[in-house]
């Protein structure tokens, strides 16, 4: 491993750098760093500490979230500057460095904003101080569920982190388990907000095996887990444990929207077509080919880069990796007729690295199963819709774009409980705005109402 740097465990102690260490690689398989493995029971201490620890005050908790935004985004922390920071995440995850910033300027706007987000969570009804129910009278107060979060973060794209900042900002003491893939966005993310004021007994970073994982989501109170459907499955009857599963983000194409192939392209490819919010199938009112061929020239014109390089916009993996990505790929399409892919979906760039993608594939029907398959580069399904369908080809969604769809649509899509969003005219899939839950206020999951009568 020669000089590759180490990546140390973040502990109500401090720093702790633990016998047992992994090997991060970048795209190439070249090792980059040493990443501590904390052990389940050093985990199960450090839960018992959170636990026993108090929770920081309203103010402090604003200030500390505010200033880590900055730090996160401006300081040297962990030993790197926000460009080292941004070129490691680019090598090790594959993502576009374009996608990068981008995530960090998104992780930054988060940590300033989680105070007033949470605050927009609180139902009408509810008050967060119990001192603000008047005597001789009734009323809620908002409350937390517990007082340990534990996050088993994914490693597929760093914005994911901008999520958790919010259970800080209501006062839990939080314990993230990175992926072994990506540790360095929340080891940075920890050490900005322990610079800005939280204490070291209040937020820890925990890198880790399964074992350690799932140690930390027994003894915390509460969870947030990420993955695909074996994922969902294993924890979807668990009240303690919110489940960050498939996107099978999609856009709905009425009859009128004809000219929506740039805004598809976007919601399918953007920041390297790997997170949650990109697109992954496109319905339309009537023959899909057109508009399909359209995007498959679009997406045809994305170039196969090293992730680093400025112009990149593909997703790249080790080659062994992308080998198996494209397997997957093949075993999918079956009988789709294909736009763009047919002869493969990886560029290999001479590094033991390839590039993925993109891929554009017709289907006949909108109940065919394929528009739910969900890969690690910009591919999308295309599909015939009439109205009659209604929405149930586009049931279990992260994010709908209707385009061109009629009030009575846009109605049924917003009432659909298994669909999470919904961007009503030209705004792809994956745009974000701090207004807008991203699935649902977290601190629905977060927090409760518990009724108060004074006397």
């Amino acid at each position: 491993m020669g000089g590759a740097a180490y990546i140390d465990a973040l502990v109500p102690s401090g720093t702790h750098r633990t016998r047992k260490t992994i090997p991060v690689t970048d795209v190439s398989g070249r090792p980059i760093a040493h990443c501590s493995q904390v052990p389940p029971l050093l985990a199960h201490r450090v839960i018992r500490d959170l636990r026993r620890s108090e929770a920081p005050g309203a103010q402090r908790r604003e200030r500390a979230l505010r200033e880590a935004g900055r730090r996160f985004a401006e300081d040297s922390l962990a030993g790197l500057s926000p460009a080292e920071y941004e070129h490691l995440v680019s090598r090790v995850c594959g993502l576009p460095i374009s996608a990068v910033r981008s995530s960090t300027a998104a992780i930054a706007a988060a940590a300033r904003e989680a105070a007033g987000l949470v605050r927009d969570a609180v139902p009408a009804g509810a008050v967060t101080d119990a001192a603000d129910i008047p005597a001789r009278s009734a009323g809620a107060v908002w409350v937390r569920r517990g007082q340990v979060l534990a996050i088993n973060a994914p490693g597929n794209h760093p914005a994911v982190h901008a999520t958790w900042l919010e259970a800080l900002a209501l006062g839990y003491r939080v314990a993230v388990r990175p992926s072994s893939r990506e540790p360095f966005t929340p080891q940075r993310l920890v050490a900005a907000l322990r610079a800005s004021g939280l204490r070291d007994d209040e937020v820890v970073f925990l890198p880790g095996d399964r074992a350690t994982a799932d140690e930390l989501l027994r003894e915390a109170d509460l969870g947030i887990v990420y993955g695909g459907d074996e994922m969902v499955g294993r924890y979807a009857h668990d009240p303690t444990v919110l489940v960050q599963g498939p996107g099978r983000s999609k856009v709905l194409v009425g009859g009128d929207a004809m000219g929506a192939a740039e805004l598809i392209a976007e919601s399918v490819a953007s920041e390297g077509g790997t997170a949650c919010a990109n697109a992954t199938a496109v319905l339309v009112e009537g023959d899909p080919e057109p508009l399909a061929v359209e995007v498959a020239k679009r997406l045809a014109a994305l170039p196969a880069l090293p992730p680093q390089e400025e112009a990149a916009r593909l997703p790249v993996l080790p080659l062994a990796a992308a080998r198996a990505v494209e397997s997957a790929y093949h075993a999918r399409v079956g009988d789709g007729r294909v736009l763009l892919g047919r002869g493969g979906i990886i560029q290999e760039l001479g590094d033991d690295s390839a590039a993925l993608g993109p891929a554009v594939i017709l289907l006949e029907s909108p109940d065919d199963q394929r528009l739910r398959a969900e890969l690690p580069f910009p591919c999308v399904w295309f599909a015939p819709w009439r109205p009659e369908s209604g929405v149930e080809p586009l049931k279990d969604s992260l994010v709908v774009t209707a385009l061109g769809c009629s009030d009575s649509v846009v109605e049924q899509l917003v009432g659909d409980p298994s669909i999470a969003g919904i961007h009503v005219g030209d705004r792809p899939t994956n745009q974000r705005s701090l207004g807008a839950p991203h699935d649902g206020y977290l601190p629905h999951f977060l927090m409760r109402g518990k009724g108060v009568i004074r006397s």
